[in-house]
């Protein structure tokens, strides 16, 4: 029957990781969806050979602002969360030689200035960490003032970047 769903089709399956989250998988059917990345980062790893990969969303650059919540909800920060993300892929069979890294985000979405420079500090403290540690980062969509939504489809490797002007789809497999 022409324009059959597939198997995989029919039993896919969406996570969606909020803000200050993180999620991973090595099960093939699952798509990785975060939404809403304004001056957030989304730092997007995947694995092509063990097909594992996952997606974390980050709201803050430093973690010692507030330990407390750091302790609760070390995804939040770039500091805590970046560990936590890469720890959690070597978890499901990832391999750090393979990982191939997208990061978007980090934009100034404010009406008028941003005094704070969020989007930028939460990029730099994400780019200074994956530089310092050798990770592959083999794109990236940062800063602008435009919101953007990611979907990572853990069978292939396929990134769906979404933004208000554009759509961008790109393999990390």
């Amino acid at each position: 029957m022409a324009g059959a769903p597939t198997i995989g089709a029919l039993f896919a399956q969406r996570v969606i990781i909020g803000v200050g989250d993180m999620a991973v998988s090595n099960n093939s059917i699952v798509t990785l969806s975060t939404y809403a990345l304004g001056s957030c980062v989304g730092v997007i790893v995947y694995d092509p050979v063990s097909k594992a990969g996952g997606i974390l969303h980050l709201m803050l650059p430093d973690s010692t602002i507030s330990a407390d919540k750091a302790a609760k909800q070390p995804a939040m920060f770039a500091d805590t969360g970046l560990p936590l993300l890469f720890k959690a892929l070597i978890g499901v069979r990832a391999d750090r030689s393979r990982m191939r890294l997208f990061t978007a985000g980090g934009a100034s979405v404010l009406n008028g200035a941003d005094p704070f420079k969020i989007g930028e500090r939460n990029s730099t403290a994400v780019d200074k960490y994956l530089r310092a540690n050798g990770y592959n980062v083999v794109g990236k969509d940062l800063g602008g003032n435009v919101n953007r939504t990611v979907h990572l489809e853990i069978g292939t490797g396929k990134v769906n970047l979404k933004m208000p002007d554009r759509i961008e789809n790109f393999s990390l497999g």
